[in-house]
């Protein structure tokens, strides 16, 4: 879990890591259990690379400093997801990253922008094109 201490070196070494590969970090969105990330990444360095990069050195870098114990080691589940949107849609996903303890809270969340359990136990659940609308 990204709690405390932890919380803080995450996004900093997130935010590292980005500035290294050359991507631009718009917003970092952090929750105990998952991050939101906007960033420009450039053509040069693939998603998958860039995702790789992210995690490896903030768990590194987290289980280094102690914040992640001998008994409970910290370490980002394997799977994530990924949203592409375009220049006019910027401040809109970026309003969305920066408010997630708010907008979990309050349980108004977009569901295109989250991996929701429940969708995944009802296959029956589908996605429209207005889930991604916030008014």
């Amino acid at each position: 879990m990204l709690l405390g201490e932890r919380l803080i070196i995450a996004e900093r070494s997130i935010r590292a890591s980005c500035r290294d590969q050359g991507a631009v970090v718009h917003a970092v969105g952090m929750m105990p259990d998952h991050v939101h990330l906007a960033v420009a990444i450039p053509p040069r360095i693939a998603v998958a690379e860039l995702v790789r990069i992210v995690k490896g050195s903030s768990s590194h870098l987290l289980n280094r400093t102690g914040t992640g114990t001998e008994l409970s080691p910290f370490a980002w589940q394997p799977e994530y997801g990924v949203l592409a949107f375009g220049r006019a849609s910027l401040p809109k996903v970026v309003a969305y990253v920066v408010n997630q303890p708010f907008r979990h809270g309050m349980d108004d969340l977009i569901p295109k922008l989250e991996r929701l359990e429940r969708q995944r136990r009802d296959p029956n659940a589908t996605l429209n094109q207005d889930d991604t609308d916030d008014d």
